[in-house]
């Protein structure tokens, strides 16, 4: 299992430089020193979690950081996507696209608990989140990128807008696009952010329609791969029953971040419809190849869109709260 690459330090320092360059970007409450007297011990508790969760499950990982994403993409970094069902919340869980999908829950729930026992009732569960994306990201072997910290939790949910504003692995590249316009994110953020398939799994009803019966057409997608479109359709039969089955997003290096997502798009073998698709414009298509050939380049590249997105619709101030506990509200 790579839980970390053989140059960490170097990742780091690469990220220093990033920061002067990248610094604009983060949002005027926010800062990088937040917690430095509140709660000093912060960082190494996240991580400490997410490397036992990884340990226990290399999946993980990908799981922490999809969470993030899914959180961010509706009404903002609030930690929204957290809350339970109760009487006056409907919960994002159950939305389609998170619905017996998203996970890592419990992890956030065991960080939380250490976070609460160091510093009672100070740092947020989006600022939990938050950091805990990046630490998977940095654990896998990927790049490491300083998080402006401060942000507050909602004490609502949104499952509408999950049900509607979540990109789809079905999607076309103008919907994808799209989605991540209206969150202040453009092209280059969906091909960098797209980068993130270089772990994790999907369940094969997310790409099952590419293998058997593409567009209603009575075959497979004829830009998949030959070999890879024979695995798939040996992994995942025409039936139901394997709906759930798993298949890697990069079976190249599964549970590795890097740039071999970008070089499997390349040799037409994205597993999702919406990864292939970025092949389909010109612009994007170019990034993809640039990407496939330079692996410090998607680094630097995929930090900076981190940030965008971590900064969507944060909740400072006075607005929102500290939950004690990242399932309910106080």
């Amino acid at each position: 299992m790579h839980l970390m690459d053989q140059k960490p330090a170097s990742r780091i320092i690469f990220s220093l430089v990033c920061l002067l360059i990248l610094s604009p970007l983060i949002h005027s409450q926010l800062d990088y020193s937040f917690y430095d007297t509140s709660c000093p011990s912060l960082t190494r508790i996240v991580r400490n979690g997410v490397w036992s969760a990884m340990r226990n499950e290399t999946r993980m990982a990908a799981s922490l950081l999809r969470l993030h994403f899914h959180d961010c993409f509706v009404d903002g970094c609030d930690a929204s996507l957290l809350l339970d069902d109760s009487n006056d919340i409907i919960s994002e869980k159950s939305a389609s696209p998170n619905r017996n999908s998203v996970r890592g829950y419990e992890v956030i729930d065991s960080i939380k608990a250490d976070v609460e026992k160091a510093c009672p009732s100070t740092v947020s569960c989006a600022d939990i989140v938050t950091i805990a994306a990046r630490e998977a990201v940095f654990l896998s072997g990927g790049p490491y990128w300083f998080v402006a910290l401060g942000r507050r939790d909602g004490t609502t949910a949104n499952r509408t807008a999950a049900n509607e504003q979540l990109p789809s692995p079905l999607d076309d590249l103008t919907t994808i696009t799209a989605k991540f316009a209206a969150k202040g994110l453009d092209a280059k953020d969906v091909v960098v952010l797209s980068g993130a398939h270089t772990i994790g799994f999907a369940q094969c009803f997310t790409f099952k329609n590419r293998l058997f019966n593409f567009n209603s057409s009575g075959g497979p997608d004829l830009e998949l791969d030959v070999s890879l479109l024979k695995n798939l359709q040996s992994l995942c039969p025409n039936n139901v029953s394997s709906d759930s089955n798993l298949a890697p997003l990069d079976p190249v290096t599964t549970s590795r971040f890097d740039n071999i997502y970008y070089k499997n798009l390349m040799n037409s073998s994205g597993l999702l419809q919406s990864d292939q698709a970025l092949l389909d414009d010109s612009d994007t298509a170019s990034m993809v190849s640039n990407y496939s050939i330079y692996p410090y380049l998607f680094f630097r590249d995929f930090g900076a869109s981190m940030l965008k997105m971590a900064n969507i619709g944060v909740l400072t101030g006075g607005n929102g709260e500290i939950r004690t506990n990242c399932r309910a509200v106080n």
